[in-house]
């Protein structure tokens, strides 16, 4: 039977700040000692009272008003309570009927259709701390036997943690990527959250339940929890799909539960059955006051929102001519797209906004992949950029050279024209001096020579070839294409 798949998803995202989201202690844990970033307030002390962090709470606004979302006037924290060992106070300061954030969407393109994904909520609460579990040879009396525990590091405990829920209008394992990498895009344009899931700062979890297709009725959701990188978000989603559908095909039914991801085997496993809200006990929180934010607060904010993705594409594809998926691929990153605006100013005069973005697609893009470098540590400026270009344009260097050079930036810092003039790679385009090279090329290859002249066009390019080998890849083309077509001229003569 052929099916449908509904999926929705919630985005964990742990927010930029200095300190945690209701006490003093640093948020900047990732090196440091276990339980070192800790107070009796994230530790959950009797008699310690909670103080919302500032930051955090614009951070959020700011991505719901990013996310097109409606800043509702009134909002408020409540205790999530449940009993497991990541949080110390027993329960989790988050939102739940009064959040910060409601109503607004993302678009997505996927299988060459764009779609509105509906966001439900954005809240605002604090993380859990890290579980680390452990299995040692056993010991004494019970040598050989494993010994399994668990080890906790409260450092997380209190950090700032946003969540993005969406309506269930995903419908693909594509599509969930997609949404995703959009997302990622606009919170690091935001400044809000790294979105680095490898370093945990963004996680997920997905909602799927399929049902027959032309069938109104949703069949029974699974939820997929704390999805670490993008890798496992897509193929957890189509082994979930196809789990389900091998399962209602064989008569069986799809139980309500909580599954985790084992990238080992590559399969969804079972964790708990599925809690729902009542399980939680959710009631305001006593010790925070409820939030107001008028229309003035919410239009001051708005107005803080950068030029986001979208915009920008649709920008640099109007203002550059861009192809729209080059545009797509410099906006995916603000760095980038800002590199990339910088060089176009540098090079108003020598290259063509098209010309920037081809060599930044394609030959610094490169050399960032080998170097596994960003564009803040590529070591070459956008007006460095721009002078490599001035010194093609102005005929200096050819294309070949210019990539050697250009290799030779990343690795040294030095100019294009500095590394030019040590290396003494100035384009040869006097035609005395590669008139005696064009003739050795031509004595030494009489059998490619002969084709080209029975017609066989596409050799002339092997000629330029080995012409450019003879000269290290400095010989102005044209020049050299000129001199072979007139020497091969007079062959046929």
């Amino acid at each position: 039977m052929a099916y449908e798949a509904i999926i929705g998803m919630e985005v964990h995202a742990q927010l930029l700040a200095a300190s945690k989201m209701f006490c003093g202690c640093s948020a900047d844990y990732a090196a440091a000692p276990p339980n070192s970033h800790v107070c009796p307030v994230c530790l959950g002390m009797p008699g310690v009272l909670p103080v919302i962090n500032r930051r955090a709470m614009e951070a959020t606004v700011l991505t719901g008003l990013a996310l097109h979302c409606r800043i509702p006037p009134f909002s408020k924290f409540d205790r999530k309570n449940y009993p497991y060992p990541d949080l110390p106070k027993g329960y989790q300061i988050s939102q739940y009927d009064f959040p910060f954030c409601v109503q607004g969407w993302l678009e997505v393109e996927a299988g060459g259709q764009t779609r509105c994904i509906r966001i439900r909520r954005v809240h605002l609460e604090e993380d859990t701390a890290k579980l680390m579990h452990q299995e040692d040879a056993g010991t004494g009396a019970r040598a050989g036997a494993p010994q399994r525990y668990s080890l906790i590091d409260y450092n997380r405990a209190g950090v700032s943690l946003m969540e993005i829920v969406t309506e269930s209008d995903l419908r693909s394992a594509e599509e969930a990527w997609q949404y995703l990498t959009r997302l990622r895009s606009i919170l690091r344009y935001l400044g809000v959250c790294t979105g680095n899931m490898e370093e945990g700062a963004m996680r997920c979890e997905v909602n799927i339940s399929l049902r027959p297709l032309g069938v109104e009725q949703l069949g029974t959701k699974v939820e997929i929890k704390n999805l670490n990188s993008f890798r496992s978000v897509r193929q957890s989603i189509a082994y979930e799909i196809e789990r389900q559908a091998t399962l209602l095909d064989a008569g069986g039914q799809v139980q309500q539960v909580t599954m985790g991801w084992d990238e080992d085997r590559s399969r969804t496993v079972f964790q708990r059955s599925k809690e729902g809200a009542e399980d939680y006990r959710y009631f305001p929180e006593p010790d925070l006051p409820p939030l107001e934010f008028d229309s003035e607060r919410v239009t001051e904010m708005r107005a803080r929102l950068p030029e986001l993705p979208d915009a920008k594409r649709g920008r640099f594809t109007a203002q550059y001519g861009l192809k729209r998926e080059d545009a797509a691929i410099l906006v995916e990153e603000r760095p980038v797209a800002e590199y990339f605006e910088a060089a176009v100013r540098a090079a108003a005069e020598v290259a063509e906004p098209r010309t920037v973005a081809n060599w930044i697609l394609g030959e610094l893009f490169r050399l960032m992949r080998d170097g596994a470098a960003g564009i803040a540590q590529v070591g070459v400026a956008p007006e460095a950029l721009a002078g490599l270009l001035a010194l093609l344009a102005r005929g200096t260097i050819n294309a070949t050279v210019a990539k050697e050079v250009l290799a030779e930036m990343v690795a040294s810092s030095a100019s294009a024209e500095q590394i030019v003039e040590r290396r003494g790679l100035t384009q040869i385009s006097d035609a005395g001096q590669l008139a005696q090279i064009v003739q050795n090329v031509l004595e030494k290859n009489p059998r490619p020579v002969q084709q080209f002249l029975a017609g066989k066009e596409t050799v002339l390019g092997f000629l330029i070839g080995q012409v450019m080998r003879a000269t290290h890849g400095q010989a102005n083309v044209q020049v050299v294409e000129r001199l072979l077509r007139d020497a091969l001229a007079r062959h046929t003569a």
